[in-house]
């Protein structure tokens, strides 16, 4: 018990020197998209044979290249730590949606906004989950492949490299995990039958990591950029030397 005490009295400690240092911009796009994202997905934007796709397609690729910029900085705790706070703020913004939905109004008729903004529990469920998970794997990656950079750690190709290929994986393994849970383990039961199979499922992953890598690669000159202004103004100083001497 004292054990635990002392670990969440360091996280604690750390994430709040962390959000005293990091860009609030990046914070505040990282966690809109990661809402819009959970709100996208309750629209199936494709649905054929071989493959289906959700509207979270349409920004999830905000979400990994801020996680990228802010592992390549800051390192991988604290993307995760950011992720994790992206993912408590979601989940407080849908409960105060559902609120709103459940209250009754005589006003006009808002089955509409209801329909969308009271949301599915399975859906909240399973893009936590995916999101959680996928996020702790892209940036442990991004990390992984940034560290094999021993001549120029900081350089466009580094960065290029490191974002593309934990991108690519992440996506894969959110999409995939996404649509198993809710559309294949759910929706079958609360939707009067409706479902993908495992093979939309597989082929939306890789369809969306496809089409989200292709977005990385449009952006990362953007993410390095930011990168390379943070590393020169010396952005998050007090938090990296607070991590280097917890380290020593």
């Amino acid at each position: 018990m004292c054990k635990i005490k002392a670990w969440l009295k360091k996280e604690k400690e750390q994430t709040t020197v962390l959000l005293r240092n990091i860009p609030s911009t990046v914070v505040t796009l990282f966690v809109v998209s990661v809402i819009c994202m959970n709100l996208l997905a309750n629209k199936t934007l494709l649905k054929l044979d071989w493959i289906a796709l959700d509207g979270g397609i349409l920004i999830s690729w905000l979400s990994f290249m801020c996680m990228d910029i802010v592992t390549k900085h800051f390192g991988p705790g604290a993307s995760n730590r950011i992720s994790i706070l992206a993912a408590a703020i979601n989940l407080l913004t849908c409960l105060i949606f559902f609120v709103a939905s459940a209250i009754p109004s005589t006003a006009a008729d808002y089955s509409g906004f209801d329909g969308i903004f009271g949301g599915t529990w399975f859906i909240l469920l399973g893009s936590t989950v995916a999101f959680l998970t996928s996020a702790a794997i892209n940036n442990g990656l991004n990390h992984f492949v940034g560290g094999a950079f021993k001549h120029n750690p900081n350089g466009k190709l580094a960065f290029a490299l490191r974002s593309y290929v934990s991108t690519f994986i992440g996506q894969f393994i959110d999409n995939f995990l996404f649509s198993v849970i809710v559309f294949v383990g759910f929706a079958p039961i609360f939707w009067d039958g409706f479902s993908w199979t495992v093979l939309q499922c597989a082929m939306c992953a890789l369809t969306g990591a496809v089409a989200e890598l292709v977005m990385e690669v449009v952006f990362s000159p953007i993410g390095y950029r930011i990168t390379e202004k943070w590393r020169k103004n010396r952005v998050g100083k007090e938090y990296l030397e607070f991590i280097n001497k917890a380290v020593e």
